[in-house]
């Protein structure tokens, strides 16, 4: 065990391991709820109960997210820059997804009007919607593997090898 936790690449891989799980085992809960919103949801208190389920929990689940990036980012700075530079445009969608998916849970209550209100209950759809696909391409991606060269570039041409 000592010699383990002597190499210190394999401490960050497990730290970043349990951020990850961490995030995907709580962020999933947030995930389910906004993609079943309009479907279980019938009535607007009934929406409204799914994300009042959700408003204490989801900007901490994010926490999990940015944490494990950061963590990445700082002991394995080339995995990283690979995996950005592999999956820029599905990572984009998804932070523009949830983005969209945050300012929907703050102003979907602002005004009583039922299209604005349903309006935002579609954002928040697709805002779980789009992140939860994308990170199972993701992360489908990168355990079938990932092909990169010697100089750790990313040297496919397509989001799915």
């Amino acid at each position: 065990m000592e010699l383990i936790f002597n190499n210190l690449e394999v401490v960050w891989f497990i730290l970043i391991t349990i951020l990850f799980a961490g995030f995907f085992l709580l962020e999933g809960f947030d995930y389910g709820t906004g993609i079943l919103l309009p479907f279980i949801g019938k009535t607007d208190v009934e929406r409204r109960q799914m994300i009042n389920a959700l408003g204490p929990v989801w900007d901490g689940n994010e926490v999990w997210m940015i944490t494990a990036g950061g963590a990445l980012f700082a002991s394995f700075p080339n995995v990283y820059a690979t995996l950005f530079s592999g999956f820029y445009l599905a990572l984009f969608l998804m932070l523009a997804a949830l983005i969209i998916r945050g300012v929907s849970f703050e102003f979907r209550s602002k005004s009583p009007n039922l299209l604005w209100r349903k309006t935002f209950d579609y954002c928040i759809f697709f805002g779980s919607l789009i992140p939860a696909l994308l990170w199972g391409v993701t992360v489908g991606n990168l355990i079938q593997g990932t092909p990169i060269d010697a100089s750790m570039t990313y040297v496919a041409h397509s989001l799915i090898c």
